[in-house]
């Protein structure tokens, strides 16, 4: 990264760090399409398998504490959530709900699967989506499905790695290089991987600063 590259980057986070402690508001939970907000601002999704950390690193970029509830039960989130930022609003926050070992009835799966394939297909305001990974565990086959899934939508998305604290450096190092070398085979990821700890605050400000950079505000 040249100085002035380093500049531009260090003014983005600094406007995103300023704009995610303004106004972040939850707006609505959609169980079905129906309930959809209207597409009027940039829409910036978060999906990952169940109990991957999505809420609280959604805490984390929002400097919030409870603007998503956590929860170490798989599987909590069953909805569409939508979070507005900005004042007025410039973009909007979508928590999707876990993939993976989710504890409910397969139909109730089923039903989720379809709403989340059904919004990322259709959803002419979703700009980008962001795919977690668990650090510890690396891509696993679900985390595969997801991201084929979004390059036949032809959805942009990033992998972000979350509880990044919880691996040793030497580990961590290994699960980037070997996801970065993985994403890289796929057409609509972004090819940067975001490190991350929402516990410690890594890489949260070069997050927020992408957000804002794809959200095109």
């Amino acid at each position: 990264m040249t100085d002035e590259e380093a500049a531009e980057q260090a003014r983005l986070e600094r406007r995103a760090t300023k704009l995610f402690s303004g106004r972040v508001e939850f707006l609505l939970s959609a169980p079905q399409l129906k309930f959809l907000p209207e597409p009027t601002v940039p829409e910036i999704a978060f999906a990952g398998r169940s109990n991957v950390g999505k809420s609280s690193l959604l805490n984390a970029l929002t400097g919030r504490k409870k603007i998503a509830r956590a929860s170490v039960t798989p599987g909590r989130t069953q909805e569409l959530n939508f979070f507005e930022v900005g004042e007025p609003t410039q973009f909007r926050l979508v928590d999707m709900p876990g993939y993976g070992f989710a504890k409910a009835p397969v139909k109730v799966v089923e039903k989720w699967k379809a709403l989340v394939k059904t919004y990322l297909r259709g959803r002419q305001v979703l700009v980008r989506n962001l795919v977690l990974v668990d650090s510890r565990h690396g891509l696993k086959d679900v985390d595969r499905e997801m991201m084929k899934m979004l390059d036949e939508a032809a959805v942009g998305y990033r992998v972000v790695l979350t509880k990044a604290d919880k691996i040793k450096a030497s580990e961590l190092e290994k699960t980037v290089a070997a996801v970065e070398a993985e994403t890289k085979k796929h057409v609509a990821a972004y090819p940067q991987i975001h490190v991350t700890s929402a516990e410690k605050g890594m890489g949260i400000a070069e997050l927020r600063a992408a957000v804002l950079k794809d959200a095109g505000v």
